[in-house]
C-alpha cells in the first residue's frame, strides 16, 4: 500500500472526527494541501466557523501546506476583525450610516495579508493564529498559543503572545530539512521513507533515499 487515500474525508475507518481537511473545505479562499488533518471533538464542520471574520469583500486568503496537523479549536482571525488603531476612536462608525456614513472617507481599515501555514506544522488544541502571520514548515504551536508574529520553521511556541520555547533541530538539520522538502515527495518514495521520518535522526533519513 501507498498510504492513506488523500482524496478520502475520513480516512480512519468508523472515526468520523478526524478528516483529511482539504476535502471539505468549501470557501474559495480557504486553501490546504495534501493529508492535512483536522480532529475536531464534535464535528469536522466545525473548521470553517472557526476562520473568523473571513469576509469574501476583504479577499484575504488562508493557506495551509501539506501533512498538518490540527486540533480542535484551533480558531484563525482573519482581517474582517481589523478597526482603526491610529484614530481616536476605533469604532466602526460608518457601517451603521445614518450620517456616519462618511466615517472611513479616505481611510482604509488595516490588513495583514493572508494567513500562511507552512507543511509539516502542528496546531495545538485552541490555539489562536492572527491575520498576517506566516508559521514555519515543521513548527509547533502549542496549546492554548496565541499566534501574533511569525514563527520560524522547526521552532515551538507557547504562550499569550506567543514566545520561542525552543528550536527543534540545531541550525543545520533544519537546513537540510528545508532544502530536502520531504512533504513534496512522490507517496510512493514516503512510503518508502517512513519509518526514517518518525525518527529522530537525519542521517538516516538520508540514508534511505541515496
Amino acid at each position: 500500500m501507498l498510504g492513506p487515500n488523500k482524496d478520502q474525508i475520513f480516512p480512519l475507518p468508523g472515526y468520523n472526527r478526524l478528516c483529511f481537511l482539504k476535502n471539505i473545505i468549501k470557501n474559495p479562499n480557504i486553501i490546504v494541501g495534501d493529508y492535512t488533518y483536522y480532529d475536531d471533538f464534535e464535528n469536522v464542520e466545525n473548521f470553517e466557523k472557526n476562520v473568523k471574520y473571513h469576509f469574501d469583500f476583504v479577499g484575504d486568503k488562508l493557506i495551509i501546506g501539506k501533512f498538518c496537523m490540527i486540533a480542535s479549536d484551533v480558531k484563525f482571525i482573519m482581517n474582517g476583525a481589523n478597526h482603526l488603531s491610529e484614530s481616536i476612536s476605533s469604532y466602526p462608525f460608518a457601517i451603521f450610516g445614518n450620517g456616519w456614513e462618511n466615517a472611513m472617507e479616505g481611510k482604509t481599515y488595516p490588513n495583514k495579508g493572508d494567513i500562511v501555514i507552512g507543511n509539516d506544522v502542528w496546531i495545538g488544541y485552541n490555539a489562536t493564529i492572527m491575520g498576517g502571520v506566516t508559521i514555519g514548515d515543521g513548527a509547533i504551536i502549542a496549546t492554548n498559543a496565541t499566534v501574533t508574529k511569525d514563527v520560524a520553521p522547526y521552532t515551538i511556541v507557547g504562550g499569550n503572545p506567543a514566545k520561542e520555547i525552543r528550536k527543534r533541530f540545531d541550525e543545520d538539520t533544519v537546513k537540510k530539512l528545508l532544502e530536502m522538502q520531504w512533504w513534496n515527495w512522490d507517496i510512493s518514495k514516503i512510503t518508502k521513507n517512513i519509518q526514517a521520518l518518525a525518527g529522530g535522526q537525519i542521517n538516516e533519513l538520508e540514508f534511505t533515499i541515496n
